[in-house]
């Protein structure tokens, strides 16, 4: 039976009940997962009727299909959000092109912290945001460590440090008795954080003139200085509602199958940030709307309260989240919908014909590529790049490309373990084996194509692997580069002969970005082992340092620079016992002579 028939017999059998359905490619690897209020008409759907251009391609890669039967729409909502982290399917790209926001976070802890995060935990602590980028948050941050004395060490030193000496800190690592005046300094973070200025302003106000009365001008400025900075961060905020509600705002663009989603994020009155997704859509536009909803909330903070579309199923996302789902019809609420909604069609008005141009291009430049070296269908190419410097830390990348994208979760970082020397052809070929043998031995999807940076030695070391070691028929070629480095040529197949490829066709611009991009994984997996071997050699040597002396050194000297100009009594004041210190600074004066 051809899969054609055995997916019309399936088809046949599907309940009228909700669940979720997930369609497999040839190689039994699930590329799509979905949810349906009936499993019937839904999976029917992708098999009957005229489909978009992304559609068709997701119905042609699929061979077969399996489904589960929930006991109600929102177990299928919450099923389907488990089935997409567990395969990470092609097709559903929600999850894989999500953002994650900072935060400010007020750490439930004896002694509690301030301190900025991207993720969210179910710790206890509270958290304030989202922040438009890192240097927001940060610059938050500073101004509350600045007007309240939370700790700032971590862990807790044993000793009062520099933070208790200039106010930020008040002591609790030797003065007792500091709980109650934490809790109060918390309870105002949290005040400032909710938007509520108004006070500390004043008092802050009050301070400064009382300062300035008693001649204490360099007080006044400090107190100045710190209005101005409250000031600034609030002002840059537009003011949305008098309402001080938490709220998240979604609005929705659907056209050509692609749907953009405008999130605004709406704390103490203000519009803080905003959230732009666009991605291809296979459903209806609610149900894809109701599905990034949920995940969305994966790696965001829940508010207190969601505003969304009017078609979209209230009841649902109320019961899947725990929060309280409205979609205002009219007035000043209606409006925050709307102008979600306008945001959302300008986005996707600008941003798809670029997209749609370069998913074009894309899907053309592996078709070029196909036909060029005879191989159809052509859609899973792995690329392999050697990375040393005169045989240290020799290393390997395989980076893996789909449909002319980039397949990270691919990925690959090898060690060389068996080659001693810059010797680039067992060092090929030891990757070749250890990389193909396991694909063997897994029962894994094969590459349609591998792809070797290098000329004619490297290909003939990897077909020797390749074709007589394992016996595998995958096609091999390999990628020359120019005196500058670039791209120059393609060499395939057993005599290794040049492919005739236009230097400005998709096709060749495409096996530019694969050798661009291999080479990049290779050289960052390179320095960070060159990295850590430096850091080695200067401190996990000295007896008596281990991981958490050689961090507290680092943290309190900042640099190795300065670390390495240290005097014994300094490398005491650090919190180094005596004789440890006198090690360490006998070690170091050593590697200062060499």
């Amino acid at each position: 039976m051809g899969h054609q028939e055995h997916i019309k017999a399936k088809l046949a059998l599907l309940p009228d009940e909700p669940g979720c359905y997930l369609h497999k490619n040839e190689f039994g690897e699930v590329i799509y997962v979905g949810k349906a209020k009936n499993l019937k008409n839904r999976v029917r759907s992708y098999f009957t009727g005229a489909h978009d251009l992304k559609t068709e391609r997701l119905v042609a890669d699929i061979r077969d299909f399996e489904y589960i039967i929930t006991a109600s729409e929102l177990e299928a909502l919450l099923l389907e959000m488990t089935l997409i982290k567990k395969h990470d399917p092609k097709y559903n790209i929600m999850l894989k092109d999500d953002k994650s926001y900072p935060y400010l976070k007020i750490t439930n802890e004896t002694y509690p912290r301030l301190i900025t995060t991207r993720k969210l935990k179910k710790d206890g602590g509270h958290y304030f945001g989202p922040y438009p980028n890192a240097y927001a948050a940060n610059e938050t941050k500073r101004l509350l460590d600045r007007l309240y004395p939370l700790r700032k060490c971590q862990p807790m030193p044993k000793k009062l440090c520099l933070y208790y000496h200039i106010g930020q800190c008040l002591g609790p690592c030797e003065i007792v008795g500091t709980e109650p005046e934490q809790k109060e300094i918390v309870a105002e973070i949290r005040k400032f954080l909710s938007g509520e200025t108004k006070e500390l302003v004043s008092s802050l106000k009050s301070r400064m003139a009382t300062a300035a009365e008693e001649m204490e001008f360099e007080r006044a400025g400090e107190l100045r200085d710190q209005i101005r900075s409250i000031e600034s961060i609030m002002n840059k905020q537009n003011m949305i509602t008098a309402d001080l509600t938490a709220r998240d705002v979604f609005g929705i663009y659907v056209d050509k199958g692609w749907m953009c989603v405008q999130v605004f994020f709406l704390r103490g009155g203000k519009m803080i940030e905003r959230d732009v997704s666009l991605f291809p859509i296979y459903g209806s536009a609610e149900e894809e709307l109701e599905s990034f909803i949920v995940q969305f909330y994966e790696k965001n903070m829940l508010p207190s309260e969601i505003y969304v579309p009017p078609a979209i199923n209230q009841e649902l996302i109320r019961e899947a989240l725990k929060v309280r789902v409205h979609a205002p019809m009219r007035g000043q609420k209606k409006k925050l919908i709307d102008l979600a909604t306008k945001n959302a069609a300008n986005a996707i008005g600008e941003r798809f014909e670029l997209l749609a141009r370069d998913d074009k291009r894309t899907i053309q430049a592996v078709e070029e590529l196909g036909e060029a070296i005879g191989i159809k269908p052509l859609s899973r190419i792995e690329i392999i790049d050697n990375a040393n410097i005169q045989g240290a830390d020799a290393v390997s990348a395989l980076v893996v490309f789909e449909d002319g994208k980039p397949l990270k979760k691919e990925y690959r970082k090898f060690k060389i373990r068996t080659v001693q020397g810059p010797d680039d052809y067992e060092s090929m070929r030891e990757i070749v084996r250890r990389r193909y043998r396991r694909l063997l031995l897994d029962g894994s999807r094969l590459p349609d194509l591998v792809l070797i940076d290098g000329g004619i030695g490297q290909l003939n070391a990897a077909l020797e692997v390749i074709q007589d070691e394992l016996g595998m028929s995958v096609p091999v070629g390999s990628l020359k580069k120019d005196d500058k480095h670039r791209t120059s040529q393609l060499l395939f197949g057993e005599k290794g002969e040049v492919v005739e490829l236009n230097p400005r066709s998709n096709a060749f611009y495409l096996l530019q970005r694969m050798q661009d991009e291999v080479h990049r994984f290779a050289i960052t997996f390179h320095r960070s082992l060159r990295s850590k071997g430096m850091t080695k050699s200067l401190l996990d040597e000295i007896p008596g340092v281990g991981p958490k002396r050689r961090q507290q050194l680092i943290r309190h000297f900042g640099s190795m620079r300065s670390l390495k100009k240290a005097s014994i009594d300094q490398l005491v004041e650090s919190g180094l016992p005596q004789k440890l210190a006198e090690t360490v600074a006998e070690y170091l004066s050593q590697s200062n002579e060499e």
